[in-house]
């Protein structure tokens, strides 16, 4: 939303006990921007530590969840819940290179448990496994757009989650029939203009 001039004046007249009000009125309405603002003015914990915790509560919590990996739909909507807390630990923390390694992480952990998915029906876990494939695919991307000191990083992670792809059948199945090339699974190897390359395959009908 763009703010006038005018409407900026008006705002600027107001007196400091009038802009705490308005303030703490808006912040409690912005749970989201409350925390950032904590984290930027008060939080101790570095942005580093924030990953640090987010990454063992994302191990703690698919360890507890995967015994509803039977009931797919819901294990679904339980890992999109997961989802939502990166992408909040992002927005409050603006941590570029979490965004991308935590939902890695998330992938190959529930990937952990493929003696567990690997029992399910292949349509029960259908979309679980689209989802998958399409946060790896989204992960390259990102991969692609951040600076390079990075990608030793990553490509510890995607070394892992090939290992696991592999592991299970129909997945590594899906992965090949969506278009998903496991050479791309090391970051030098994303292909130039890969975004087009992906929104070519989608525009195909695939990774839906």
């Amino acid at each position: 939303m763009e703010f006038s001039k005018e409407f900026k004046a008006a705002l600027s007249e107001f007196s400091s006990k009038e802009k705490d009000k308005l303030i703490f009125r808006l912040l409690k309405k912005d749970k989201l921007l409350s925390k950032k603002l904590y984290f930027e003015l008060i939080e101790e914990e570095t942005t580093d530590d924030k990953r640090n915790t987010m990454e063992s509560y994302l191990k703690e919590r698919i360890t507890v969840l995967s015994k509803h990996i039977g009931n797919a739909k819901y294990f679904l909507v339980l890992v999109r819940k997961l989802s939502g807390e990166i992408t909040e630990h992002v927005k409050v923390t603006t941590d570029k290179f979490g965004d991308v390694f935590l939902n890695l992480f998330l992938v190959n952990t529930i990937l952990e448990h493929n003696d567990k998915l690997s029992r399910q029906r292949f349509d029960a876990v259908y979309k679980l496994y689209i989802y998958l494939i399409n946060k790896i695919i989204k992960a390259l991307i990102q991969i692609q757009k951040l600076d390079e000191d990075y990608w030793l990083e990553f490509d510890e992670i995607l070394t892992d989650i090939d290992f696991q792809l592999h592991e299970n059948l129909y997945l590594e199945k899906l992965c090949i029939n969506n278009g998903l090339d496991f050479n791309w699974l090391k970051s030098e190897n994303i292909p130039d203009h890969f975004e087009l390359i992906v929104k070519d395959i989608r525009s195909q009908g695939f990774l839906k």
